[in-house]
C-alpha cells in the first residue's frame, strides 16, 4: 500500500469506492427504521396510549447503539491485529442476517433483540475510518474522511427514505402487493430486505478489497533491514508522529488530543441521533400534539432530497471549506448556524402546503449538511492524533464512546418527546418547543467544547 501511494500521487478513486459502499452498508440499517418505527410500535400493540409510542420507539432505536457500544473497542483492536478486511467482511455479513430478521419481527422484544445483535456484531465504522486514512496520501485525508461522513450522512438519509417509501407496501401499493403476501403479513420487511440485498452485494465485492494493515512476520535480527527497506516509503509526517508519540502508544487514554476530540464527537453524535429520532416522530405526529401530520412517505421524500444535497455538498463543497477554514473553525461555524435553524422547527406547524414542504426541505438540507461538517471535522482530528498502528483501536474506542451516547439519545429523545406532547399548554417552551430547545442546549455544549482548554489538537491544527 505504501508503494502504491508513492507511485500514484493522485486520488485513489477505486479504493475510495470501498470506503463509500462499506460505510453506506453500516449506515443504512441504523436509520431505515425511523420513518416506520412509529407505526411499527403501534402495530406491535405494546403502547397502551398514542402518547406512549415515542417512549417505546426510543428503546428500539437505542438497542442497536447499546450493542455497538459493548463491542466497538474489541472490533477496533481486532482490526489492528488481524487486519481491516476480516473485520469489515464479518460486519457486513451480520448486517445481512440481523437486518433481515428485524424486518420479520413479530414482537416488541424480537425487534429489540435483532437490533441489539445487529449493533454488537457490526464493527464496520471504526476500521473503515482507519482504512480511509491508510489508502491515500496525506494531502487527500480530508477527502477520504469526508467520504466516510458523506456516505454515513447519505446512509442516514437514504435509509429513512427507503423506510418511508417501502414500508407497508400492501397499503401503499395494493396493485403490486397483496395483503396475503409475505410483504402484507410483514409490512416492514421490504425496506429491510432491500438494505440486506445491498449489503450482500457489498459483501461479495469485498473479495477484491485490498488490505492496508502491515503485518511482517520477521525475526528480531531482521527488523533493522525491514525498516531500512520501508523508510523511503513512509511519509515524513508519519515518522514525526511515531517518534513523538511514545507515550500515547502506551495508552490511548493518555492521548489528550484524541480523547478531547472523541468527547466533542460524542456530544455532537448524541445531538444528531436525538435529532434523527425526533424529526420523524415530530413530522408524523398529529398537529394537535404539535407535529406536522405527515405520512411516512412524505418524511421519506424530505430525507431523500436531503441525501442528494449531502452528496453534492461533501464531494464538491466541504473539501474547499476544510482547506480554507480547517476542521475546527468549520465545525464551530456549523454549530453556531444550527442553533437558529432548530429554534425555527416548532413554528413550522403553523404553515400550510406548499410552503410547509418547501421550508421543511430547506431546513432539513441545511441542518444535515452542517451536522456532517462537524462530524467530518472530528474524524480528521481523531485520525491525525494517533499513528497507524493505533488507528483501529482509536477508532474502536471512539465508536464505543459514541455508541453509548447514541444508545442513550433515542431512548432519551423518545421519553422527552412523549413527555413534551403531554404538556401542550406549558408555560416554558410548551409541547415540541421544549424538545428543540433541549436539542439546542446540547448543540451549544458541543460548540463550547471545541474551544480551549477543552479541545487539544494535533500540532498541524494548533493554530485553530
Amino acid at each position: 500500500m505504501d508503494r502504491r501511494k508513492a507511485a500514484n500521487p493522485g486520488i485513489p478513486y477505486g479504493r475510495f469506492i470501498y470506503v463509500w459502499i462499506v460505510t453506506l452498508c453500516t449506515a443504512l440499517p441504523i436509520s431505515s427504521l425511523f420513518p416506520f418505527l412509529y407505526f411499527m410500535i403501534r402495530d406491535l400493540n405494546v403502547a397502551k396510549r398514542t402518547e406512549d409510542i415515542g417512549f417505546y420507539a426510543g428503546f428500539v432505536g437505542a438497542s442497536f447503539m447499546f450493542g455497538r457500544c459493548l463491542t466497538s473497542t474489541a472490533w477496533g483492536i481486532a482490526a489492528d491485529r488481524i487486519g481491516r478486511k476480516p473485520v469489515v467482511v464479518f460486519g457486513i455479513f451480520s448486517v445481512v442476517v440481523f437486518n433481515t430478521l428485524f424486518g420479520l419481527s413479530v414482537s416488541y422484544w424480537m425487534a429489540i433483540a435483532t437490533r441489539f445483535f445487529l449493533g454488537a456484531l457490526n464493527g464496520l465504522l471504526g476500521p473503515i475510518k482507519a482504512y480511509a486514512i491508510e489508502i491515500c496520501r496525506p494531502e487527500h485525508e480530508a477527502l477520504a474522511l469526508s467520504l466516510v461522513s458523506t456516505a454515513w450522512g447519505i446512509g442516514l438519509i437514504i435509509g429513512p427514505a427507503l423506510g418511508g417509501y417501502l414500508a407497508m407496501p400492501a397499503e401503499n401499493f395494493p396493485d403490486v402487493f397483496s395483503p396475503d403476501s409475505l410483504f402484507g403479513r410483514f409490512p416492514y420487511f421490504l425496506p429491510c430486505l432491500c438494505t440486506s440485498i445491498f449489503a450482500a452485494a457489498v459483501l461479495i465485492s469485498c473479495i477484491w478489497m485490498p488490505e492496508t494493515l502491515h503485518k511482517h512476520k520477521v525475526r528480531e535480527n531482521e527488523n533493522q533491514s525491514i525498516e531500512a527497506l520501508e523508510a523511503p516509503l513512509i511519509d515524513p509526517k508519519e515518522k514525526v508522529e511515531e517518534s513523538g508519540s511514545l507515550d500515547t502508544k502506551k495508552s490511548l487514554f493518555k492521548n489528550w488530543p484524541l480523547m478531547s476530540s472523541i468527547i466533542v464527537y460524542c456530544v455532537f453524535s448524541f445531538h444528531d441521533m436525538a435529532y434523527t429520532e425526533v424529526f420523524s416522530l415530530w413530522a408524523e405526529s398529529d398537529k394537535k400534539y404539535g407535529g406536522l401530520s405527515l405520512s411516512s412517505e412524505d418524511v421519506g421524500q424530505v430525507l431523500a432530497v436531503t441525501g442528494a444535497s449531502l452528496l453534492v455538498y461533501q464531494l464538491f463543497v466541504y473539501p474547499r471549506i476544510n482547506k480554507v477554514l480547517g476542521p475546527i473553525k468549520s465545525s464551530r461555524i456549523a454549530a453556531i448556524l444550527c442553533i437558529p435553524i432548530l429554534f425555527a422547527y416548532p413554528y413550522m406547524t403553523y404553515l400550510s402546503e406548499p410552503g410547509l414542504s418547501i421550508i421543511l426541505n430547506i431546513a432539513s438540507v441545511i441542518k444535515n449538511n452542517l451536522s456532517v461538517t462537524i462530524i467530518t471535522g472530528t474524524f480528521i482530528l481523531q485520525n491525525n492524533a494517533v499513528p497507524q498502528n493505533q488507528r483501529g483501536a482509536a477508532n474502536g474506542l471512539s465508536m464505543t464512546a459514541m455508541s453509548f451516547f447514541k444508545a442513550v439519545a433515542p431512548a432519551g429523545a423518545g421519553i422527552v418527546f412523549s413527555w413534551a406532547q403531554k404538556r401542550q399548554h406549558g408555560f416554558f417552551f410548551p409541547g415540541d418547543q421544549m424538545v428543540f430547545f433541549l436539542l439546542n442546549v446540547i448543540e451549544l455544549l458541543g460548540l463550547i467544547l471545541t474551544f480551549k482548554p477543552f479541545l487539544a489538537v494535533p500540532e498541524q491544527y494548533g493554530r485553530n
